[in-house]
């Protein structure tokens, strides 16, 4: 039963009191005349319920209920208002009257009646007409009813014994039947600027981001045609940041059901072309998802943004009573939830607010001397994006960005505004960012009109930027907590990347692909060989591989950056400069402006003008010094117009002091390998004698990664007469003392053999001279030999065996056994008696000697040894040596899955016979 209405009158307080309330009623018949007052004539086309419990985040609840309902029904235009109604009317059940509120939203072709029922019904009802003051608008209970009162078409209250339900009514606004949104009329000087034809660029994106479609106007606007484009994904084109630790992108843009905003195009020439950019997520008929995206020159964005609405009212309480997030109110709802689309979203409502052409946002650095360029509307923001300016630019307030500052025309002020240079921009209003009284920011809008701004307009401007300093602040901290996480990851990634190789040439391409794309976008690495000698650029990256080659041109006319070895990234201009004087000769000669005859564009300058595009941007240099020398400097890059923000490189100078210790290790580790390698083949024969009647084959593989010289070594030579001497031996250890005491004995071994002496004779005589190593001699195991062709065909040979393992000896038949038999090995004892045993090779008869790395093969617990060796050697019958010499060390390699351990050496000598015509 209704016992009250009030449709336009005074409202009662609604809070509760200590005493019963006294109850004013009006005739039935008097209320019976307001009820039919009610706009429920028209026809209810859908409706929506909820009940919310009498805490405090329920009025949070509400607020979203009512903003989805509404905007589901396509009700945008009063969303603002019905949910600070909303707000205001459950705060006053849930939290003033303490009781449980039941919220319902009912929808009409007229608009919109929403009511929220409590369960406190006791209040006085007013008297038609009486005049009841309804208190101070600061006063924390009482305002939602007068807030209907302002915001409502129509409004009321009605009681029953159990409810009290405060209802009101918001009307559709009155436009064209079928338009979403509606502007008034406008003189022509107020219409937004726009080129002769508005050009809007249709492209399509499938559900990987990769371009479908691409038309005309996209290709007018951007410079590429549809073929050159179509399969790319759109991220190769779109200017947005990408930085570690963050995740905002295009790519999750084009994953949104619907998104309005601005980033730049990179176009054919290279440059960014800022666009504004309405995207649509939609699917075909077999379910395939798909991004519509509409793309219009920046300045030309009222072709395509939706009409933002400024809220009716800031006086709206919380669940606490407290005001309306005025942050919310000043970006809009929903707020964006990354940094970046903060900022955008900020810069567009300033500039909206106060009708400027332009608007920027700085941040000031850690230690407030610094501002960097963040976010901007209306500039060329790929050119100004994470440029520097101080914070004290000059002496007095306007030079200050720590205080508002208003410039009538910075005409007659050159240079006050160094980011607005070169844009047309005549009047501006800059206001700071605090925090606490910490200068955190800078917010500015321009116009290209002098004298557009006054103090009332910085004023509005500082009462804006104090709404949002805080969100601000607090999503900065939040993306450098991100950024500086995804640093410590990628400098640890970057570590165990660096520390994985010892390869000079791997470690400098290491280098380039961590720092391209994800620090910058090409990197060139200089290396300075010695103290004296000059930077030689060693390698080139850039994130399009078909632009390294022009990059390296250039680089290579550049003179390199001075190997200063102060820490820190200093700016390096010559690239640039180079770049553009590049470009613009090349320009001038396809337009015959050099003196020569006039002729077409040659295909020579889309490399060059792509190149300067390239290079165009900012260029910093990073010292690499290790071990207190610069040993190179790493190069990194911008395109044209874009500058590096201070935690990239912070980050890059942290990624270059592990980048230089790593390649020094490289170099030394190369050096080192180098000087073993060669040492190692001072130790061998350069190449075998041709032993008429004999075939001689040898495989050696010393074991490691090349830096340590092997003890191992063999050698075969001529002595005399025909005669022809075979050794092989294995030096306990390896390293230098291994080596000194392995080219002794190898050309001990060569002088004494040529001298004349029997082979026992040439041992002994070894033996002494390594004992007179003292204590760098090691012991040394060696099998001797001299090897005399015979007429027959057969070969006669004479073997020393010093604790060697023993030589084996294959016949036709394919038994196998021992040469030789063994004796004591050389650097033990002094008086060392040696003998030496005469074997005849038959025509098909082989010898096979190796060293103890063979024999001594191992897997796990089983080892190849003697009897192992013998077995494989049976399988050689009728080969070659050097068949026989492949087949013994493919029996090693596959007898064991681990690496060798040690070096091994095979000689396998046969004897084929003599060849009848």
């Amino acid at each position: 039963m209704t016992t009250g209405l009030i449709p336009g009158g005074q409202p009662p307080d609604p809070r509760p009191t200590g005493s019963l309330p006294h109850q004013r009623r009006e005739p039935v018949g008097h209320a019976a005349q307001h009820v039919e007052n009610r706009s429920r004539s028209s026809v209810i086309t859908a409706r929506a319920a909820a009940s919310f419990e009498p805490v405090g985040r329920s009025v949070a609840s509400a607020r979203s209920f009512v903003r989805d309902t509404l905007q589901g029904w396509g009700f945008a235009d009063i969303v603002d208002d019905a949910v600070v109604l909303t707000s205001e009317l459950v705060t006053n059940a849930v939290v003033h009257a303490g009781t449980s509120a039941d919220l319902l939203c009912l929808r009409s072709d007229e608009g919109v009646r929403i009511e929220v029922a409590d369960r406190y019904p006791e209040r006085e009802i007013p008297l038609q007409g009486a005049a009841i003051n309804m208190g101070s608008p600061d006063r924390e209970g009482g305002r939602g009813l007068q807030l209907c009162a302002a915001l409502a078409g129509r409004w009321g209250v009605e009681y029953t014994p159990t409810h009290k339900t405060v209802w009101f009514q918001l009307d559709l606004p009155a436009r064209v039947v079928g338009t979403r949104a509606a502007g008034p009329a406008l003189p022509a000087d107020l219409l937004p600027l726009a080129d002769g034809r508005v050009r809007v660029a249709v492209i399509q994106i499938d559900r990987t981001g990769h371009i479908t479609a691409w038309s005309e106007d996209a290709e007018e606007l951007f410079g590429y045609p549809a073929e050159q484009v179509t399969g790319k994904p759109l991220t190769d084109l779109a200017a947005w940041p990408h930085t570690p630790g963050t995740s905002t992108g295009i790519a999750e843009a084009l994953q949104l059901s619907r998104w309005e905003g601005s980033y730049g195009i990179r176009a054919a020439s290279g440059r960014v072309t800022p666009v504004y950019a309405s995207h649509l997520r939609v699917r075909d008929t077999g379910g395939e998802p798909s991004t519509v995206c509409l793309l219009v020159r920046d300045h030309e964005r009222a072709v395509l943004q939706t009409p933002l609405r400024v809220p009716a009212s800031d006086t709206s309480t919380t669940s606490e009573g407290q005001g309306t997030d005025p942050f919310e109110v000043f970006i809009g709802y929903p707020a964006p939830d990354d940094l970046d689309g903060l900022l955008q979203r900020t810069v567009e409502r300033a500039r909206d607010m106060l009708d400027g052409d332009s608007a920027f946002l700085l941040l000031a650095t850690d230690d407030e001397t610094e501002l960097e360029v963040r976010a901007s509307t209306g500039l060329p923001s790929a050119r100004q994006r994470f440029a520097r300016v101080p914070v004290e630019a000059g002496p007095g307030r306007y030079g200050s960005a720590r205080m508002p500052a208003v410039h009538d025309d910075l005409t007659a002020v050159p240079g006050a505004v160094p980011l607005l240079n070169g844009t047309g921009m005549r009047s501006i209003v800059t206001v700071p960012l605090k925090v606490e009284g910490r200068l955190t920011g800078s917010l500015g809008v321009a116009a290209e009109a002098p004298g557009r701004y006054s103090n009332e307009e910085a004023l509005r401007l500082q009462f804006a930027a104090d709404r949002i300093a805080l969100a601000v602040e607090s999503a900065r901290l939040g993306e450098l907590e991100r950024l500086r996480r995804g640093s410590l990851n990628f400098l640890v990634e970057a570590s165990d990347l660096l520390a994985g190789t010892l390869d000079r040439d791997q470690t400098l391409a290491l280098m380039a692909q961590m720092t391209v794309p994800t620090l910058a976008t090409w990197c060139a690495v200089y290396t300075i060989a010695h103290q004296a000698s000059e930077p030689y650029l060693s390698y080139v990256l850039h994130e399009d591989e078909e632009l390294i080659d022009g990059i390296k041109s250039l680089l290579s006319k550049v003179p390199p950056p001075d190997p200063v070895p102060t820490p820190g990234a200093r700016v390096w201009t010559a690239p640039g400069e180079v770049a553009h004087q590049a470009a613009l000769r090349s320009s001038m000669r396809s337009l015959g402006l050099s003196g020569g005859p006039t002729r077409q564009v040659t295909p020579g300058i889309g490399p060059t003008l792509a190149t300067a595009s390239a290079v165009g941007g900012e260029t910093v240099v990073l010292p690499l010094v290790a071990r207190n020398r610069v040993i190179g400097m790493l190069t990194l890059g911008k395109p044209t117009d874009e500058h590096f923000r201070q935690e990239i490189l912070e980050l890059a100078e942290d990624l270059s002091r592990r980048a230089a210790l790593a390649l020094d290790n490289a170099r030394l580790y190369s050096e080192r390998t180098a000087i073993s390698q060669a040492l190692q083949r001072s130790l061998l024969p350069p190449e075998l004698p041709v032993i008429a009647g004999v075939e001689v084959e040898v495989i050696y593989r010393a074991a490691g990664e090349g830096n340590e010289v092997g003890g191992d070594f063999y050698d075969v030579f001529p002595i005399r007469d025909g005669a022809y001497g075979f050794a092989i031996g294995d030096v306990c250890g390896t390293g230098p003392n291994a080596a000194a005491v392995t080219g002794l004995a190898r050309h001990a071994l060569r002088l004494l053999a040529r001298e004349g002496l029997s082979g026992p004779a040439v041992l002994e005589r070894l033996n002494s001279a390594i004992l007179d190593e003292g204590a760098r001699s090691r012991f040394l195991t060696l099998l001797y030999g001299e090897m005399r062709p015979q007429e027959d065909g057969s070969a006669e040979l004479k073997v020393v065996c010093a604790g060697h393992p023993l030589p084996l000896r294959l016949r036709q038949d394919g038994s196998v056994e021992p040469a030789a038999e063994p004796q004591p090995l050389l650097g033990v004892i002094e008086d060392l008696e040696l003998y030496q045993q005469t074997v005849t090779l038959d025509p098909g008869d082989v010898l096979l000697c190796v060293t103890d790395g063979v024999t001594e093969r191992r897997e796990g617990a089983r080892m190849l040894g003697d009897d192992g060796l013998a077995d494989v050697l049976t399988t050689c019958t009728g080969l070659t040596a050097g068949a026989v010499a492949a087949r013994i060390m493919r029996a090693v390699e596959r007898f064991a899955s681990d690496a060798p351990s040690d070096d091994m050496a095979i000689l396998a000598m046969r004897v084929p016979g003599l060849h009848k015509d």
